[in-house]
């Protein structure tokens, strides 16, 4: 960049996108110094210059910056050496480091101090803009983050379940009512949709929170194993039983028993359970004693147990019993405006583990809205999780998600035949389609194609390997 290039930028339109995010420019040459203030300033940023390191110093003691435009090679300092003393004075700045001495091995070391990117002179006016925004966009993002993670710590809803859209609000009442019952409750809903969490949370909101909770997983059981995990058995009651166990229906005395899945019961255990809670007394396999129980049962499926008991699959006067209190707990198609609050909790939690903040972008989160999460809440929490741990980079894009999520399709204008009707391209297509239009436009030169779209290169590559893989 050339103290030529800074008349074009004067007459730029001030598009005010950054809303007064602090942007410090260190170089020692004033002319780029100037040059890069004026695009600053026309994208809406509170452009801060300093020449030298020492003054880049006092500006950070006195001055709340958010990101720095640093030239690598200043008088009388290490590039290195004050990319870290940034770091160490503002952790949560962004540092664009600048160079005109650019090698791979200068670019790994910066990256391994903490910079954010990395850019070699001279570049030009729109890439420094495009560069801009995107540190923009990764500030803004961040903001939002911390407040939507603010707004969670303020309301986790009952034992950490999230949302606050009307569906989970009314949840919410439901479990405050149910908390406070003995009575049992029937959780209905859609596997991944966190049955476990809401009954977790009923137990715990209530009077009994000190006393046992204890999942069965109905359907991942033997029925024999059902039997004796809840019932329990006597000394030689079969083969293998060499002493005598308590059953869990037992074991959580004053407390819970949670049936996951207690559609999948057998019908033969349907009648034993049923007997079990009416007259609050169990007999363990193999033995003619009766042993009285004091525990709640809450009990949750993703089956439809009315049109099971219609087919003679599920007894209808156990699902009368477990069906004193039910909620229902909504897909999360049908509160996708808790997406965003649920995406900031797993986004957090995933950063915690691996110590480095991921951040994603607005293309991403409207892919995400758009998709209908057939898993539900599990499976936006493992697509974060996957997309987390193969993203190197701070800032995740679609390209980085999972193909299912990514993929979703989207109506671009006329196929070209004048009928006015629209063609289907999915996410996907139009992804390779820019990616590999970036390449060739820069001559192959990857490393920055990757750059200007915004992506890691190891996700460029992963790209790249699978498109000629399906050539």
């Amino acid at each position: 960049m050339t103290s030529a290039a800074v008349s074009p930028m004067i007459a730029m339109p001030r598009i005010m996108a950054a809303n007064f995010l602090n942007l410090l420019i260190v170089d020692d040459e004033r002319s780029i110094r100037e040059a890069c203030r004026e695009v600053a300033l026309s994208l809406g940023f509170v452009a801060h210059v300093a020449d030298s390191a020492e003054h880049a110093y006092r500006l950070l003691q006195t001055q709340s910056i958010d990101a720095v435009l640093l030239d690598l090679r200043l008088p009388g300092a290490g590039g290195l050496e004050v990319l870290r003393q940034i770091k160490s004075q503002r952790p949560e700045a962004l540092v664009i480091v600048v160079t005109g001495y650019g090698t791979v091995q200068s670019a790994v070391q910066a990256m391994k101090h903490g910079a954010y990117e990395y850019v070699t002179k001279p570049f030009s006016i729109d890439a420094l803009k495009l560069l801009l925004d995107r540190v923009s966009d990764h500030l803004k993002l961040k903001t939002e983050n911390r407040i939507l993670r603010e707004k969670l710590k303020s309301k986790q809803g009952f034992g950490g379940l999230v949302g606050r859209a009307p569906e989970m609000e009314k949840l919410y009442r439901i479990i405050s009512k149910a908390a406070n019952s003995a009575h049992p409750v029937l959780i209905l809903g859609e596997s991944g949709t966190g049955k476990e969490m809401v009954a977790r949370s009923i137990h715990y909101s209530g009077p009994f929170r000190d006393k046992p909770f204890i999942p069965v997983d109905c359907g991942s059981l033997a029925p024999t194993l059902i039997e004796s995990e809840l019932f329990g058995y006597v000394r030689g009651a079969f083969t293998g039983a060499n002493q005598a166990k308590d059953g869990l229906l037992a074991i959580a005395e004053g407390g819970t028993v949670f049936l996951d899945e207690v559609g999948e019961l057998p019908v033969d255990l349907q009648s034993k359970l049923l007997r079990a809670i009416q007259e609050k007394e169990i007999r363990p396999v193999g033995s003619t004693r009766r042993i009285p129980i004091n525990v709640r049962i809450l009990a949750a499926t993703n089956r439809d147990l009315e049109q099971a008991v219609t087919e003679g699959a599920f007894r209808r006067d156990l699902y009368f019993r477990l069906n004193v209190l039910s909620l229902r707990i909504p897909p999360l198609r049908e509160r996708r405006e808790d997406i965003p609050l649920l995406t900031a909790h797993f986004m957090e939690r995933a950063s915690r583990a691996s110590a480095q903040e991921k951040i994603l972008s607005d293309e991403a989160i409207k892919v995400m809205l758009a998709y209908d999460w057939p898993g539900n809440v599990r499976e936006l929490e493992n697509c974060l999780e996957r997309t987390c741990a193969f993203t190197s980079g701070p800032l995740i894009h679609v390209l980085d998600l999972p193909p299912a999520i990514a993929s979703t399709a989207i109506v671009t204008p006329g196929n070209g035949n004048g009928n006015g009707h629209h063609k289907i391209v999915t996410i996907a297509e139009l992804e390779k389609h820019t990616i590999l239009s970036a390449i060739a436009e820069l001559n192959g030169d990857k490393l920055q194609a990757a750059r200007l779209l915004g992506i890691g290169k190891t996700t460029l590559y992963r790209k790249l390997k699978d498109y000629a893989a399906n050539a």
